[in-house]
Parts: C-alpha cells; structure tokens; sequence
C-alpha cells in the first residue's frame, strides 16, 4: 500500500484468511475471516467479517461474528452482530440486530476512587459514648 493512501477497499468478491491491521481506513464488501484493526471501517450490506473489529469509528451494515471496539460505532438497520459492543458513542438504527452485550469502553467508565475510612481526628475519650448504628 502506498504511503499517501487513505483508503482500501476490499471488493464483494474477496475473501480474506487472516488478520488485517492498517492505518488507513477502510471499506469492507467482502469476507474476513480474521480480526481487524484500522482507523475507520464502513462494512457494507453483503460482507461478513468472522473475527473482531477495532477502529477509531466504525459503520457497520453486514454481518459480523465477533467482538467491535470503537470510538464511534454505527450500527445500520441491515448488520447483524453476534458478539459484544463496546463504544464510546453508538448510534443502532431500527431494525439492526445484535446478539451480545454493550458496554462503554474501560475509558469510560467512572474511575471514581474508592473513599477510605474516616478516621477519627482526635483519639477516642475516656468515657465517651460509643456510636451505635440502628
């Protein structure tokens, strides 16, 4: 692939074994049998990838058997996913189908800490009442 190429296509009548990594982005008509990592992906209605897929952004509207991270994943009303989503924005038109979880990328999720047992500021009096939760 030429160094100045910002994008592949792999036709309808393509079938590849293997796993395929670019940086440029890339437009999938026909069938992958591997996982997938690349910038952006636009899958059209007929192709059929058997393996994961990650991607900065991702449209999705054929048939994919495997897990898809993205950043921005669209789902069309025409995919159909067997595997788990995870996003960080998502968009699923009516009628798409999707047999799996989703769930927000790790980055995503509320990485509040853990709050630590208060401890006391001053040591406990002599004769001081013991607090009783009820």
């Amino acid at each position: 692939m030429a160094s100045n190429s910002t994008f592949s296509v792999i036709g309808s009548d393509v079938t590849i074994k293997g796993d395929i990594t670019a940086t440029a982005d890339l437009h999938v008509d026909g069938t992958i049998e591997g996982d997938i990592k690349c910038a952006s992906i636009v899958q059209g209605e007929s192709s059929t990838i058997k393996g994961g897929v990650t991607a900065e952004t991702a449209r999705m509207s054929g048939k994919v058997i495997g897990s898809i991270t993205a950043k921005e994943l669209v789902v069309l009303k025409t995919a159909k996913i067997d595997g788990d989503v995870h996003y960080d924005a998502l968009t699923i038109e009516q009628g798409a189908q999707v047999d799996g979880r989703f769930a927000p990328n790790a980055s995503h999720k509320a990485s509040a800490p853990t709050p630590a047992l208060p401890t006391p500021s001053e040591p406990a009096k002599k004769g001081a009442e013991p607090l009783i939760a009820g």
